[in-house]
């Protein structure tokens, strides 16, 4: 270890928590330089061994190997999301094609194969546990997927692929960061009429932080945007934002992603083809529960015909309101939101800025907490002794029913520069058992405005429910218990994995939590049940609009993953597939190609993007096992939650796992009913 480099020492801190405040970016380069030898050098001994390949030996070998590297870039890669500087931007443009060609070596390393594939052949036969026969399943499918089998100069292109990939998703995901950070837009007073005090307090921090020309400002992060869509009386800013919202990446210049996203679709056709495989989709799908890009489209075709016909009755009630008030205009996309607003008050009497009010964001974290204790056992504690690597990050040592320590938490909340848009889930330590128990460290990454002096940070509904979803997704990291640390948490095919985050948004609404924790900032009463009943009956509100611009997007990530001959003008290629599903004017996808993060700043949801769909369709099925026992916290089924989808990872096929916590395989009718859409 080198006592000059934090990253390369032993961390003597709590919990073994990163030294954050040690690690300089003149760091992180020498480091990996260091642990890509250490690495190189344990996969050297795999293969070099004389003794004949062993699970021990070989399997167990491969997991524990790399171990430096993965500690290593479990700090970087979190810090580039949360914490770019143009320094670390520069250090990830470096070292991307280094640690692809670093790990495609290792996928194409043919002695690694041979000792796989020797254990392979003889599965039936070794004394196996159940664990132990997935894992060395899933390893050697790994390896095939990974080229192994490739020869000559396919084999050599096969790597040369994976290298530029890197480079160009890596590519993709800083332009989308430059357009976000560099965008500001600077408003006076009374631009902001209608505006909520709350967003209009937070567009004032705003300019103040980035130092604009007006005493308020917007950016494009989505806790900016929305909000003021959706109350902004000025039609004309309204349209201003939402062009430049939907247009980050797609414009001429240096943070174009339009040429990037036709070569890396290109590229993962040609890769898959070398594998034996027609399309990327065919490649993506092969191993997860919809199995086959079929599947995944039935489920698309299936929701989008209801979805789309109850947007087009939506938008009529919309342009209704417009022409009340004496609008000369048809319902454009940076109409929707407003109008929607002011439907939603007639119809429901919920107004989302009054709302708000209700949803303070430590009572909301409280909130999923007290879920986590009642469901699972666990309990959360503020630590201020395990540094953070933000002064916004809150630190929580996570304990189960008997004291035992379980995981390490972080919760960074509010939206910053140089933080990537969204929210996430992520670690910096996953579990495992091999080679000794080692705990997770955990960190939901969100984009809230931050709190105003006086007052505490408020969320909108739909942010509750995100807080709600990626703590789902970190309960799944927190609970894992399993051996294997390539089997650990979130390591699940992607239409699984979003099961456990999408399950426990269904607790954020239910009364007993709300009346619990929905407390007015300002008065401190609860939330009335007659508010209550109102968010419940509004539930759907809108649902035809939400589902049709994340079905969109799914399309067309989807059948751009479908072809055999990628299109080279991709605006064009989008606008044909939105034209061929009949997406309607006055909506827009989701996510729109040129940003769209998910499946082109890294392939984990490239033809995966349908899978909140289908993970949707679980959760609707899995939450009506609680209600069917007339207690949403029932410890059997509960207890069936945890053990075969929370702390299970991907040790059981998903399929298998699912109908263990169920008791059957899902009903996906469930998805319609759900979303009001049957």
């Amino acid at each position: 270890m080198d006592a000059q480099n934090p990253l390369l020492s032993d961390w003597n801190t709590p919990f073994e928590i990163p030294p954050f405040e040690a690690i300089k970016t003149e760091h992180y380069r020498p480091a990996f330089e260091v642990a890509l030898r250490e690495h190189e050098a344990e996969i050297a001994a795999i293969v070099e061994n004389r003794e004949p390949p062993t699970f021990s030996n070989t399997i167990d070998a491969l997991e524990l190997a790399g171990q430096s590297l993965n500690r290593i870039g479990g700090v970087f890669w979190n810090l580039t999301g949360t914490d770019s500087t143009e320094e670390l931007r520069v250090v990830e443009r470096e070292m991307s094609p280094v640690l692809a060609r670093h790990f495609a070596a290792i996928s194409l390393n043919e002695g690694l194969f041979a000792r796989v594939a020797a254990l392979y052949d003889q599965r039936e036969g070794l004394p196996l546990t159940d664990e132990q026969a997935r894992l060395l399943e899933l390893t050697y499918k790994s390896f095939i997927r990974s080229g192994a089998r490739l020869e000559g100069g396919a084999r050599a292109r096969f790597a040369e692929i994976a290298e530029r990939l890197a480079s160009l998703e890596m590519a993709f995901a800083q332009n989308v960061l430059a357009d976000e950070n560099n965008f500001v837009l600077p408003l006076d007073e009374a631009d902001l009429s209608g505006v909520p005090g709350d967003v209009k307090a937070a567009a004032a921090q705003t300019a103040a932080d980035r130092n604009a020309a007006r005493p308020f400002a917007l950016t494009l992060s989505r806790s900016c945007v929305e909000p003021f869509l959706s109350h902004a009386h000025r039609r004309d800013l309204r349209e201003e934002l939402f062009k430049a919202w939907i247009a980050r990446g797609e414009h001429d210049g240096a943070t174009d992603n339009r040429g990037l996203i036709s070569e890396i679709l290109a590229l993962r056709n040609e890769r898959v083809n070398l594998l034996g495989y027609a399309t990327f989709a065919d490649y993506k799908l092969e191993p997860t529960m919809a199995g086959a890009p079929q599947a995944a489209l039935d489920l698309l075709d299936k929701v989008w015909a209801p979805a789309r016909a109850k947007a087009a009755r939506e938008c009529e009630a919309l342009q209704a309101v417009a022409d009340a008030e004496g609008a000369n205009f048809q319902i454009a996309a940076h109409d929707w939101r407003y109008y929607s607003e002011k439907l939603r008050l007639s119809e429901y009497d919920i107004d989302q800025s009054e709302l708000s009010g209700y949803f303070q964001l430590d009572k909301m974290i409280e909130a999923a907490f007290y879920c986590a204790e009642r469901l699972f056992g666990l309990r959360f504690a503020p630590n201020s002794d395990a540094p953070p690597y933000h002064p916004d990050v809150q630190v929580f040592e996570v304990t189960d029913r008997a004291g035992r320590h379980v995981a390490l938490f972080l919760g960074d909340y509010y939206a910053r520069s140089g933080k990537r848009s969204g929210a996430w889930m992520s670690n910096f330590r996953s579990q495992k058992k091999l080679g000794g128990e080692i705990r997770p460290i955990i960190v939901n990454v969100m984009n809230f405005s931050k709190p105003v002096p006086g007052r505490p940070a408020l969320l909108t509904l739909t942010e509750v429910l995100t807080l709600f979803h990626e703590f789902g997704h970190a309960l799944h990291g927190m609970l894992s218990d399993v051996v294997y640390p390539s089997m650990s948490g979130t390591a699940t095919p992607t239409d699984f994995v979003e099961l456990p985050s999408q399950l426990y948004e269904h607790w954020a609404l239910r009364p007993e939590i709300l009346e619990k924790f929905a407390i007015h900032h300002e008065t401190g009463a609860p939330i009335s049940q007659q508010m209550i009943d109102r968010v419940i009956a509004a539930r759907n509100f809108s649902q035809g609009f939400a589902t049709v611009e994340f079905c969109g997007s799914a399309f067309v990530d989807f059948l751009l993953h479908s072809r055999s001959e990628p299109p080279k003008d991709i605006i064009a290629a989008e606008k044909e597939i939105l034209a061929g599903i009949g997406m309607p004017s006055q909506i827009v996808m989701r996510h729109r190609t040129p940003h769209f993060s998910h499946i082109f700043a890294g392939d984990g949801y490239a033809a995966g993007y349908y899978s909140y769909l289908w993970s949707e369709a679980l959760d609707a099925d899995g939450f009506a096992a609680f209600e069917e026992t007339g207690d949403i916290f029932d410890p059997e089924v509960a207890g069936r939650l945890r053990d075969y989808v929370y702390a299970a990872g991907n040790q059981r096929d998903p399929n298998e796992a699912y109908a263990l916590f169920r008791g059957r395989k899902p009903e996906f009718d469930a998805l319609l009913r759900k979303k009001g859409l049957a």
